[in-house]
């Protein structure tokens, strides 16, 4: 099960590298950031890089989070385990599924390209293909998608890479 843990925004791939090393395999099959890639111009060229999707957090994948619970005390930095109350919650099954969708086994949201049909996006490929509904804001400069999502028991503004290769209008305006 997957499970969310809270750090200090900007200490993610630390806290998330001393979980892999600091708390033992048996325990933790898995700790992991999810990343999104961005396209910027430097000298004159296209360059694609990776941006943490969910700053501030870092995944678990375990079945034993009571024992985890008490490994992460090995961790130096912040952590708190996600939950609700005192509880500690993992991740439901339909937000793993649409995370690995978004994200693939390597947990990156590769660049989407789509186009603007009038006020319309139409995502062409990429895995925010079908998945307009969430796009709330466009940045073509940017060439970012801000998407609405809850994850994590509240609402989560995230953005990841949009290029909109063509704007066209409608076919029904003249």
């Amino acid at each position: 099960m997957w499970y969310v843990v809270q750090v200090r925004a900007g200490a993610e791939e630390k806290i998330c590298a001393q979980c892999a090393k600091k708390i033992s395999e048996t325990l933790l099959r898995q700790s992991f950031l999810a990343y999104y890639e961005e396209r910027k111009k430097r000298g004159g060229k296209w360059e694609t890089q990776k941006k943490v999707l969910f700053p501030g957090y870092v995944f678990l994948d375990t079945d034993e989070i009571e024992k985890v619970f008490f490994e992460l005390k090995k961790v130096i930095g912040l952590t708190k385990i996600l939950g609700i109350g005192e509880d500690i919650v993992p991740l439901t099954e339909e937000e793993v599924r649409f995370l690995t969708q978004l994200g693939g086994e390597n947990h990156v949201v590769e660049m989407s390209e789509g186009i603007i049909e009038g006020a319309r996006v139409k995502v062409q490929s990429g895995p925010l293909m079908g998945k307009e509904a969430l796009i709330k804001k466009i940045d073509r400069h940017k060439r970012k998608a801000y998407l609405e999502l809850e994850l994590f028991g509240h609402m989560q503004r995230v953005e990841v890479g949009l290029e909109i290769t063509m704007k066209v209008l409608s076919p029904d305006v003249k």
